[in-house]
């Protein structure tokens, strides 16, 4: 796993069971009223709420790794890097501006553009990470250690942040509300400094270290969700499922024990398993979650003359009929996400290229390997 090694297998699939279990989410409106009430769906939906801390967690993860893995090249590579981050960041923003203009009646109420969910939150996440990751990005330990910190400031800040009103911060730091937020970026931007220090560990070539973290945030992140009356009682009114230490404690606890896991199976793993299809089905997901959120949310609720898989199934299916549609969503989300990868790889290459590759000069008398 070092500054010049390729992607991480095991956060590839971590977005990529994410995926998976999102699309599972949204599909959960199909399913009859009085399934809403049942214990099932109550232990299902913990398994949920394990989604979004994953995805911001992984881009954290990606933005350190690569900022580090840019600045072992030089300060020209770097500076590159930089601007290749930017524009990816301006896609994933630019993709959930598009997902708003869908879902809102923008021409009515243009404020409805500045709606932030999941997308909007990672996106804004990300930049306000980038200036630190950027700057110490040569120093990979010390970036480790300042990301900590500020990600402890965030999540025990959290509470306090609820309290702050007005203008922006409501749409910033409230959740509830047309005009607020779906996903605070206080504190949900604490998950990605958590994923920029294990990040900055992996590209420093750093695993035992990287390791190392991600067993010492599981056992803190149990004994926070243990001192949860503490936390209660510290903080002045707030709602404690968004804003909590102990709840977001006892979340990415659960992520890096899921990572502990993939990251083992990744060491394991036989190479006939690595190239199965079932494999490759979680990494394209993994590699492309981007495109996925976007089709996924069009298959479930874009409306075609006024009907949508939404509108004909919603609130109508037992448990097996819920199975066959978010079934049925992931496969249809599978194929268009692989054709919008193919699609995206070969303008990718092309605008970094500007061409076709050119051959380097070989030396007189030198065979020219495959």
């Amino acid at each position: 796993m070092g500054a010049t090694a390729g992607r991480i297998k095991a956060f590839d699939w971590l977005r990529g069971l994410a995926v998976l279990v999102m699309v599972e989410t949204h599909s959960l409106g199909f399913l009859r009223p009085e399934f809403h009430q049942t214990r099932a769906l109550a232990r299902l939906n913990w398994v949920n709420g394990l989604v979004a801390p994953s995805f911001i967690l992984a881009a954290g993860f990606s933005l350190g790794l690569m900022q580090v893995r840019a600045a072992a090249g030089g300060r020209a590579a770097q500076s590159a890097r930089l601007w290749r981050t930017l524009r990816r960041i301006g896609e994933v923003l630019a993709v959930a501006t598009l997902v708003n203009v869908v879902w809102f009646p923008i021409s009515v109420e243009p404020r409805w553009l500045t709606r932030i969910d999941i997308l909007q939150c990672i996106g804004l996440s990300l930049l306000l990470a980038l200036p630190l990751l950027f700057a110490l990005a040569p120093q990979p330990h010390r970036l480790a250690g300042v990301s900590l910190v500020v990600a402890g400031a965030i999540f025990f800040l959290a509470p306090y942040a609820e309290q702050v009103t007005g203008g922006m911060a409501t749409q910033l730091l409230h959740r509830g509300g047309p005009w607020s937020t779906v996903f605070p970026l206080v504190p949900w931007s604490g998950y990605v400094f958590l994923g920029a220090a294990l990040g900055a560990l992996c590209a420093a070539d750093d695993a035992s270290g990287m390791h190392g973290l991600l067993l010492a945030l599981v056992g803190l992140g149990a004994l926070v969700a243990l001192l949860q009356p503490v936390w209660l009682a510290l903080y002045p009114p707030h709602e404690f499922w968004v804003t909590n230490p102990a709840n977001s404690a006892q979340r990415w606890a659960v992520v890096c024990v899921l990572l502990l896991g993939l990251l083992r199976l990744d060491g394991y793993l036989p190479e006939g398993w690595r190239r199965s299809a079932p494999v490759r089905f979680v990494e394209l997901f993994g590699t492309s979650s981007l495109a996925a959120y976007f089709f996924h949310e069009m298959l479930l609720f874009y409306q075609v003359r006024g009907r949508s898989l939404d509108v004909l199934f919603g609130k109508q299916c037992g448990w097996w009929g819920y199975a066959g549609l978010t079934l049925g969503v992931i496969a249809g989300t599978a194929v268009l996400t692989a054709l919008t990868d193919r699609l995206y790889g070969a303008v990718d290459r092309r605008t970094r290229t500007g061409g076709p590759p050119a051959v380097p000069p070989q030396p007189r008398g030198e065979r020219r390997s495959a």
